[in-house]
């Protein structure tokens, strides 16, 4: 540690926690508080209910829920596919060349959103490409804001295993197919479901390019909040937030448990 004093050590833990607290887990207590309100006029909110609750599971709120994981799902199962052909094929290169095409991969995450939303939006709007209107145009932003995440992941998971297990398999006369889906893939399954996962939490909470692209029917759960407070139903979007917030942090629970499962 960099603090040795006993003193120091209680001094940083408790800045810690306040700060903590201050800047995460107060506005957390307020959505939720929020959502439960009838009505919030004064220090504290009045009334208690679930009719907000209610309206997310119903209607254009529950539409948007259905789209949100029907987008981040597909977006990520695609980055996943993606990344892992990519990072499988650029082991064949040497280092200095998958650095430089390793380098190319990370670029949408160093974009903003906004930028690539409005980049994707001007590219696919007209001519034999259009594919505004669509799921696709939605699908295909948020396949490139998560793409680089993925690779990244399975890239570092390439990294961990050893190339002898694979060399020993080939001089015992495996074929490559034989050794990517018997030994390869297995062995990088945890990355792959971590990776997974990242872009699935990464894909639920998009808003920036979404808001210049979504089409009629496909509004996603950040769009719907934003939505929602923007015309001053505050409690509506409180509860969705809530919402997406459990949903995010369910599937992450699940897909890391089961990525944990995998790597033991």
């Amino acid at each position: 540690m960099l603090i040795w004093s006993k003193k120091g050590r209680i001094i940083a833990a408790i800045i810690a926690i306040t700060l903590f607290a201050i800047l995460f887990l107060l506005p957390l207590v307020i959505i939720l508080m929020s959502s439960f309100s009838q009505q919030w006029n004064g220090l504290l909110p009045s009334g208690f209910t679930f009719i907000h609750f209610v309206n997310a599971f119903q209607g254009p709120a529950w539409d948007a829920i259905l789209s949100s994981l029907t987008i981040g799902f597909s977006a990520s199962l695609f980055a996943l596919f993606c990344g892992l052909w990519a990072a499988l094929a650029l082991r064949q290169y040497s280092a200095k060349f998958q650095k430089y095409l390793g380098i190319a991969f990370y670029l949408p995450s160093a974009i903003p959103s906004v930028s690539i939303g409005l980049g994707i939006l001007v590219a696919f709007s007209q001519g034999y490409l259009q594919m505004n209107g669509t799921f696709w145009i939605v699908f295909s932003a948020h396949f490139v804001l998560i793409s680089a995440f993925t690779f990244s992941n399975i890239s570092t998971g390439l990294t961990r295993i050893s190339p002898d297990i694979e060399n020993v398999a080939f001089s015992l006369g495996a074929t490559p197919w034989y050794r990517l889906y018997r030994i390869t893939l297995p062995l990088l399954m945890p990355w792959m479901i971590s990776a997974l996962a990242l872009s699935l939490s990464l894909s639920l909470g998009e808003l920036g390019a979404t808001m210049m692209l979504y089409p009629p029917g496909w509004a996603t759960l950040p769009v719907s909040i934003f939505s929602l407070t923007d015309r001053g139903n505050i409690a509506d979007g409180a509860a969705l937030t809530i919402v997406l917030v459990s949903v995010t942090l369910l599937l992450m629970v699940k897909l890391e448990r089961i990525a944990k499962r995998l790597s033991q």
